[in-house]
């Protein structure tokens, strides 16, 4: 499967992301639950709560393309993150991966996860999918379409997903740049930031 299909603004890659395959490590799972991002200033789909909004720099460089690699960060320091970039070589975007469905090798997840985790929270929440699939910061630009990667994406048919704003984000927090599959236990519950504006009042 082409990366191609990624090669569009980070919506419609979201769209395009909800309800695909991803594995890792002994675990193969379902996409069903996906955030946008967008770049700096200047380009397409300037937006302030993207890591790539300052331009390029270090390890964010990876959001600049090509399409269909994949960027790690921490949040808070601790947990691991993963993005799936999109849109073209020079032009920053790229899909946070949320929350997927385990669909085989459960055991491998739960056992990276731990014994007391019900199995719909597994890969609940962006730093519990990569836990469960053995993500790792050393994971950080590799080509997802690339049949040796340890990481691998297999994009599927459109699925309608449901969109309402981003989780936990201070800047540009109305956007409903965050998609998912209704019905799926495995979706993880939206929490505005504190720090961001009343509703109405962000981008």
């Amino acid at each position: 499967m082409s990366a191609r299909r990624l090669s569009v603004d980070p919506l419609s890659a979201a769209g395009r992301l909800l309800g695909a395959t991803l594995v890792g490590r002994g675990v193969s799972v379902m996409i069903v639950e996906v955030e946008a991002y967008g770049g700096p200033e200047g380009q397409p789909w300037p937006d302030a709560a993207a890591h790539s909004y300052r331009g390029v720099g270090g390890r964010n460089a990876v959001m600049f393309g090509p399409p269909g690699r994949l960027y790690t960060y921490r949040s808070h320091g601790i947990h691991v993150c993963a993005n799936v970039v999109c849109a073209t070589d020079g032009v920053a975007g790229a899909v946070l991966l949320r929350a997927v469905a385990i669909e085989s090798g459960a055991d491998v997840a739960q056992a990276r996860r731990g014994e007391s985790v019900r199995p719909a929270a597994l890969g609940r929440g962006p730093g519990n999918l990569c836990s469960a699939l053995g993500i790792t910061m050393e994971d950080n630009g590799i080509d997802l379409f690339d049949g040796q990667s340890p990481i691998q994406v297999t994009l599927g048919g459109k699925r309608d997903g449901v969109a309402g704003p981003r989780v936990g984000v201070s800047k540009a927090a109305d956007r409903p740049w965050r998609m998912w599959l209704a019905g799926r236990p495995e979706v993880s519950l939206y929490r505005r930031s504190p720090r961001a504006p009343a509703p109405g009042e962000s981008d």
